[in-house]
């Protein structure tokens, strides 16, 4: 405490004495009134402002509580440590400058104060200067090297520099010190979670959660470790019970959000993440929320400026803002300005591998690339960076090989990336076989005869569907470009409809034989409710194209419920299909993959299930296209896919690769360049890394 009193007012002292004396016994009314007759004896008293200042922030009053620091310190001979305590407040504000410099100059006026740097290491982290973080932590460590919370707090800035081998050492220490401590717990789960090592970090997070059941952090851990494990009720249940005290938490909105994303309800997720927003306008976290969904609903120029406005602001998502501006426009076909917002990325990062692999479907390798030894450096280390990182790291450098005609070296690094991806889900093959054997068992030529003519009748969703890399995007690419058609991309609405009635596959039987009016009031819901959330999109087109290939299994459930609707099914040559899903790592979950045996599996079901459909799907609604057949003569089918929309002809759908539209698929360059046949038949240079697929497939190997 400081002493420094007029001393014409002896009586200071003692109030202050006392003012500690009733906030140390929890009596803080007290507290506060001694340390108001402080000030109005002295006013400017830099130590009754200080207790007033700890007392505000101990009752959440953050505001005050910084305003009453602020004026601590301009005290003369202010502690130190008050401006440490006053970086800290600024800190969970988000005044990160403010922090910084009042940190950096606590430890000037005192070099030995632990607290001083442990705060300015936090502020440094927050700030995405993870090196300048590290250096701090460190010098506390060597200052106080059996303090648990320094052992966390260090462990924290080198998981965020990719040092997760160090990351756990840290994390563990700090748990052997004090074990006791939920933030290590829960922060190690997270580390641990994000190299693949689910059940590890699923104890670490419920030992946290057993340790202090209202932490924050610790749900949030638990949240990102089922989401990972793609255990969404779960993750959902973590989430309920955390809104349950902290409904507000802009941190726990963040990850409510992230998780409708994952889940496909964008427009529940951008709401949420607005509220982020409006809870913490300078989290750069939350505005980088809001941008990756307005990118997924396809809001080119407002995710653009979200993206801006994240990478502005101090956080750790700098990087991350960067690279989604420049995906979006990649995305909207302006590619001279994508290759722009890569460079202006790579130039702030230009270590940066996860950047480099997300050009890499921008441009074709030539041989002695320079970024081949960046992105294979970012392989060699390992479990120090993200299991995500490193799946997209693998896979840009098997293109890139690819690139450069070296088919062993790419399929050494196919494979390793699938095999990593395909451990990170939980996926039963069978099931998925099995569920489409009952679809079609119970939608025979019987029963859709006598379910037939029920449903919602609107001319305007046209479906396209079939298996993934088989074409899909370039069909809606050539039939959007006509102008009375809207390309509305992979839309989830017709499986969210489907999944909330809970009537397919099982109940739907039970309905035909039922009364007439039920199965009628039933099928006619399902179509409207499908166009109310479809109908805004279409922005007054006569079609409107629903480009989401797995609706290929809820195929002879369109007619039911929207009779007039069109379906386009897609097809390519089999192995070509496979082979080009499986160099590729797909933005959204497709399960069935990531393995050989399992996608030649997959592939052979849904050809049986859409051979089932062609037995029940009236032919005026269902056309069929070969994407060789497209490769051969774009315009005569190109032509019947429009006569098919019922549309009158237009040149523009021979030019579908000039289309501005946004396409997030995987398809996103291809569709932008005019019709090129190298990728018919390209399987049979690669036959021999392709023995497992070949055989699920029953495909002999060339001689």
């Amino acid at each position: 405490m400081s002493n420094h009193q007029p001393p014409e007012n002896p009586g200071i002292p003692e109030a202050l004495s006392r003012a500690h004396a009733h906030w140390n016994a929890g009596q803080a009314d007290q507290a506060e009134i001694f340390c108001r007759r402080v000030l109005a004896a002295w006013p400017g008293q830099a130590d009754a402002l200080h207790l007033l200042g700890l007392m505000a922030h101990a009752y959440g009053n953050l505001d005050v509580a910084i305003d009453h620091l602020r004026d601590a310190c301009k005290a003369p001979r202010a502690p130190a440590v008050y401006s440490a305590n006053l970086a800290e407040m600024c800190r969970q504000k988000g005044l990160l400058e403010e922090a910084e410099q009042a940190a950096r100059r606590a430890v000037a006026m005192e070099p030995a104060l632990v607290a001083g740097w442990n705060n300015l290491g936090i502020v440094l982290q927050e700030a995405g200067r993870f090196d300048e973080s590290r250096t701090c932590l460190e010098h506390v460590i060597a200052l106080q090297p059996e303090w648990a919370q320094a052992h966390n707090n260090l462990a924290n800035t080198l998981r965020r520099l990719g040092r997760f081998d160090l990351a756990e050492q840290h994390y563990r220490r700090a748990i052997e010190l004090k074990p006791d401590y939920p933030e290590a717990h829960s922060n190690l789960a997270f580390l641990l979670s994000s190299q693949g090592r689910y059940d590890e970090a699923a104890r670490e997070a419920q030992s946290a959660l057993d340790l202090n059941p209202r932490f924050i952090e610790a749900y949030l851990s638990l949240v990102e470790v089922e989401s990972a494990r793609q255990r969404y009720d779960a993750a959902l249940r973590a989430l309920d019970m955390l809104r349950a005290f902290a409904p507000q938490h802009p941190v726990a909105l963040i990850a409510h959000a992230k998780l409708l994303r994952k889940l496909e309800r964008d427009i529940e997720a951008l709401a949420v993440a607005r509220q982020a927003v409006t809870y913490a306008p300078r989290n750069a976290e939350a505005h980088h929320l809001v941008a990756t969904v307005l990118q997924a609903l396809g809001e080119t120029g407002e995710a653009l400026a979200a993206f801006e406005r994240a990478a502005q602001l101090p956080g750790t998502v700098t990087e991350e803002a960067l690279l989604g501006r420049a995906v979006v426009l990649m995305e909207a076909g302006r590619n001279d300005e994508a290759l722009a917002a890569f460079d202006r990325a790579l130039e702030a990062f230009p270590g940066s591998a996860t950047i480099r692999a997300a050009r890499a479907d921008m441009r074709t390798f030539e041989p002695g690339d320079p970024d081949f030894p960046v992105l294979e450096a970012f392989i060699a280390q390992g479990d120090r960076r993200s299991l995500q990182d490193r799946i997209a790291v693998q896979f840009a450098l098997g293109k890139a090989c690819l690139d450069v005609k070296d088919g062993a070296r790419a399929f050494a690094h196919f494979d390793a990336a699938n095999r990593a991806k395909r451990a990170s889900l939980v996926y039963d093959p069978q099931a998925g076989e099995r569920w489409m054997e009952r679809v079609a068992q119970v939608l025979t030529p019987a029963l859709y005869e006598r379910l037939s003519g029920l449903g919602a009748p609107s001319e305007l969703p046209v479906f396209i569907v079939g298996m993934p890399r088989s074409g899909t995007t370039l069909i809606e690419q050539i039939v959007s470009a006509h102008p009375e058609v809207t390309g509305a991309g992979e839309l989830s609405a017709l499986r969210q409809v489907v999944d909330a009635a809970g009537v397919f596959p099982d109940r739907l039987p039970a309905l035909a034989h039922g009364p007439g009016e039920a199965a009628a009031r039933v099928l006619e819901q399902l179509g409207r409710d499908y166009l109310a959330r479809t109908v805004p999109l279409a922005h007054g087109s006569a079609r409107l194209v629903d480009k989401m290939p797995g609706n290929f299994a809820l195929a002879g459930l369109i007619p039911l419920m929207l009779p007039r609707a069109r379906i386009i099914h897609t097809r390519r040559d089999a192995v070509d299909t496979c082979l080009s899903c499986y160099t590729k790592l797909f933005g959204g979950e497709q399960p069935f993959a990531y393995d050989q045996t399992e996608l030649g599996r997959f592939y052979r079901a849904y050809e049986r299930l859409m051979a089932h459909w062609r037995t029940v799907l009236p032919p005026e609604r269902f056309i069929e296209v070969d994407y060789e057949a497209v490769v051969e003569d774009v315009e005569r089918e190109a032509r019947r896919l429009i006569e098919f929309l019922g549309l009158p002809w237009n040149d523009a759908c021979l030019a579908f690769y000039k289309d501005r539209r946004v396409v997030r698929t995987a398809s996103t360059n291809q569709v932008r360049q005019p019709i090129y046949g190298t990728s018919k038949g390209r399987w049979h240079a690669y036959a021999q890394y392709l023995g497992p697929l070949l055989a699920a497939l029953g495909v002999a190997m060339p001689q």
